[in-house]
């Protein structure tokens, strides 16, 4: 049993959060439901069984070391009905696909992340685009002013949210 009311995921530490939450007011409009955040399970099981998934996340978050990340460039995934989604790709993306492999190893129900044509994809969303028009300009735009930033990856947290409400940290658990 999974819920679109949970997720687990990576958030860069508070103190970085400006530079990205400035594109997000503007393009995003799951500002107000998500914090900036890389997504490694989502849907999730719901809260009422976090306290059963807790000792689990635990097991498999203590085989993966702590790791730094830079939010580097700035891509986008193409939904057709030409409707896009634009996102920072971090650097190097490799320690995000053994977090999230190790961790969907354990919960193998929540794999819709890695379903994906490419297989998992670690970014970090920042807005969305209707049409290749405002797509080209929105990325010129934003790779212009872009500064990337480099952030330690030490936890996950566990999310949660109620009805249509923005997401909340439940509980964080660390790597290594």
């Amino acid at each position: 049993m999974k819920t679109h009311e949970a997720a687990v995921v990576v958030i860069p530490e508070r103190d970085l959060w400006e530079p990205i939450q400035a594109i997000r007011r503007r393009y995003d409009r799951h500002f107000e439901r998500w914090m900036p955040h890389l997504t490694l399970l989502y849907p999730f099981w719901p809260r009422t069984m976090f306290d059963q998934a807790d000792p689990i996340l635990r097991r498999a978050c203590a085989s993966v070391p702590r790791f730094r990340a830079t939010l580097a460039k700035m891509q986008f995934f193409a939904h057709g009905r030409d409707r896009f989604t634009m996102w920072l790709a971090p650097d190097p993306a490799a320690p995000f696909v053994e977090l999230q492999s190790a961790l969907q190893a354990q919960f193998p129900d929540c794999d819709e992340v890695s379903r994906h044509e490419n297989g998992f994809v670690p970014h970090l969303s920042v807005g969305q685009a209707a049409g290749r028009a405002q797509l080209d300009h929105r990325l010129a735009e934003l790779r212009g002013g872009w500064r990337p930033f480099a952030f330690q990856v030490a936890s996950i947290a566990l999310l949660f949210r109620e009805g249509e409400g923005p997401f909340a940290v439940d509980r964080t658990v660390l790597l290594g």
